[in-house]
């Protein structure tokens, strides 16, 4: 009898506009992982918030009201399910008020070392694709396979420019500058800094399509899979 594969952890790290979301989410449908959504888990914290009347300036309150939540993500075809202490509020979360406050609860170091201990339960029993800035080097340094995805800063802004169709001038100038800034402070600041882990696999996306990445990734943990069986 032939044992099942072992579900990895899958971390993926590297700058804005790498294409890391779009990699994750394409890596959970293609081999039926939780693509572990760290905005996700803030946005619910932040409804969590909204719904209770904590105080969303107050890092002490926001901690005490995260270790009060069940928060699961489950994968489907159309992305995640985010539900919050049993209630699916997928929808709920996505809504201008949450946006805003999410941004708000999620600067405390403290609620973002909730969020990580969150997440590293999350992806005990493996079977999660996570991507960001530290997650190789700071929230699964354990991880089974970790890829830092880049390219060249005026490739990125050029995607960006497309996402967003900016035709105009000024709009495009303002969006180039803020990646720029955006690298900046993600090299640059003191708390887990833009680093690839020293095991990371480095994939260079500059002269790459998207489809070249994900076949490039997809080969990767393929490979891994057919080593990593369960005993």
């Amino acid at each position: 009898m032939h044992a099942s594969p072992r579900k990895l952890v899958i971390a993926i790290d590297g700058p804005a506009g790498a294409g890391k979301s779009t990699v994750a989410a394409h890596l959970a449908r293609k081999f039926g992982y939780v693509n572990l959504e760290s905005g996700a888990m803030y946005r619910a914290l932040a409804l969590a918030a909204i719904e209770s009347n904590a105080d969303r300036t107050s890092e002490a309150a926001l901690v005490d009201l995260a270790r009060t939540l069940k928060i699961e993500l489950i994968p489907t075809s159309e992305g995640n399910r985010v539900i919050l202490n049993g209630r699916d509020v997928s929808t709920r979360i996505r809504e201008r008020d949450v946006t805003e406050s999410a941004s708000v609860v999620s600067v405390f170091p403290k609620v973002r070392e909730r969020m990580v201990h969150l997440q590293r339960q999350l992806g005990a029993n493996g079977g999660v694709i996570m991507e960001g800035r530290d997650i190789g080097t700071v929230v699964f340094p354990n991880a089974d396979i970790k890829i830092f995805l880049d390219a060249d800063q005026d490739v990125r802004a050029n995607r960006r420019l497309a996402q967003v169709n900016a035709n105009d001038p000024e709009q495009a100038a303002k969006l180039v500058r803020d990646l720029q800034e955006r690298d900046q402070r993600d090299k640059s600041r003191s708390s887990s800094p833009l680093v690839a882990a020293p095991d990371a696999i480095h994939i260079d996306s500059s002269r790459l399509n998207l489809d070249q990445v994900i076949a490039e990734i997809e080969r990767i943990v393929t490979a891994r899979l057919a080593n990593a069986t369960a005993f």
